[in-house]
């Protein structure tokens, strides 16, 4: 199949596999979760009664005094340890390559079926510009991810300060970001780099 590249004549002949997959929902759904999941820190951590300081004196006479306790560290008194506390753990979930590979392709395929990928000869920017950046993606509504082979100084900076663009090479190219963007702008040699990577 071919890519209409924006203001050229001529297409760009790229593979069926990659960039004309059928849709599979339950695997861009699994790999997008296992994703996000990853980048969660899991750090949360609270004390139960064993991980208190203090006495472990039992502070009344068993019998007689209505409810029996042992100490002032259980989760019971102001001050006590947590019942069930959470502990550091870990959120990442098992993608193999073959199934991130899958669903990079699907996600690709559908942007090309819905007419939200482009592809250009090349994008770059002269100089640093948030204003020059603005205008050449003023045809653009919504989030705009920028796909290019190596990123560029130049764009990078322009882009920084636009809260809905973002410039990623295609190393750091991710489902969630291809998903979340309403159009994604590539290079044509950020295309064939791709094509090398999941071929």
């Amino acid at each position: 199949m071919e890519l209409q590249i924006v203001g050229a004549k001529k297409g760009l002949s790229v593979s069926d596999a990659i960039f004309g997959r059928e849709f599979s929902e339950g695997l861009v759904h699994q790999v997008v979760v296992a994703y996000r999941n990853a980048g969660r820190a899991g750090t949360k951590a609270q004390k139960s009664r064993s991980d208190l300081s203090g006495t472990t004196k039992k502070f009344k006479k068993q019998k007689g005094g209505g409810a029996r306790h042992g100490d002032y560290r259980a989760p019971i008194f102001v001050g006590g340890g947590r019942a069930f506390a959470a502990r550091p753990r870990s959120f990442a979930q098992k993608v193999n390559k073959k199934m991130y590979r899958g669903a990079i392709q699907t996600i690709l395929s559908e942007l090309n079926r819905q007419g939200r990928l482009r592809v250009v000869e090349a994008f770059g920017m002269d100089k640093a510009s948030t204003k020059g950046l603005s205008a050449k993606l003023k045809d653009f509504t919504g989030r705009t991810l920028i796909v290019t082979e190596n990123v560029d100084q130049n764009l990078f900076l322009s882009a920084r300060n636009l809260p809905h663009v973002a410039v990623v090479d295609v190393a750091a190219m991710d489902p969630v970001s291809l998903v979340d963007a309403h159009n994604v702008v590539m290079t044509v040699d950020s295309v064939k780099k791709i094509e090398e990577w999941l071929a």
